[in-house]
């Protein structure tokens, strides 16, 4: 019976490992994204954890692992190190959303307003992105500064290419 749980876990193992590998992979995304896409893109990320993170805890997972932990299996090594991860990773997204939906308030005006008016929401939208960095456990990074300064560049720039077509 321990052998025949181990291999199933092995196989959530693997399953679990590629999901973490996956997130951690380079994002392909189009050229012009604004920064509404960031926060979609960490609400689906959270989405996905979450849900993992339901299945790792249901009473299924749960005897399972207490069956292996009984008969001290060594499957139980690698599964804790993962369930860990799984849960920074959890972690990471639910915060990340929480500070990305403190700059949705300028989504709208960014991708609306003319050049002009837009202008009157920069410094407000760089003292909270300021905020984020400074405050944040995981959003703090260069790479994420990075993917939210282009994205708030790329919508600034649609919208001036919009309001120059329209004029």
């Amino acid at each position: 019976v321990t052998e025949k749980l181990e291999e199933v876990v092995m196989i959530w193992i693997k399953q679990i490992r590629q999901v973490l590998v996956e997130s951690e992979q380079i994002r392909r995304e189009a050229d012009d994204l604004g920064p509404s896409a960031e926060l979609e893109y960490w609400k689906t990320r959270m989405s996905s954890f979450n849900s993992l993170l339901d299945e790792i805890k249901s009473s299924r997972v749960k005897k399972i692992i207490s069956v292996l932990q009984a008969a001290r299996s060594k499957t139980l090594k690698q599964w804790k190190e993962l369930d860990g991860n799984v849960t920074i990773a959890a972690n990471e997204a639910k915060d990340n959303v929480r500070y990305l939906y403190t700059l949705e308030k300028f989504f709208g005006p960014l991708a609306k307003a003319s050049p002009v008016t837009m202008m009157e929401y920069v410094p407000n939208l760089m003292t909270t992105v300021g905020m984020i960095y400074c405050t944040s456990l995981f959003y703090n990074t260069s790479e994420r500064m990075t993917a939210l300064l282009l994205k708030v560049t790329n919508q600034m720039i649609n919208t001036c290419k919009t309001y120059l077509c329209e004029g």
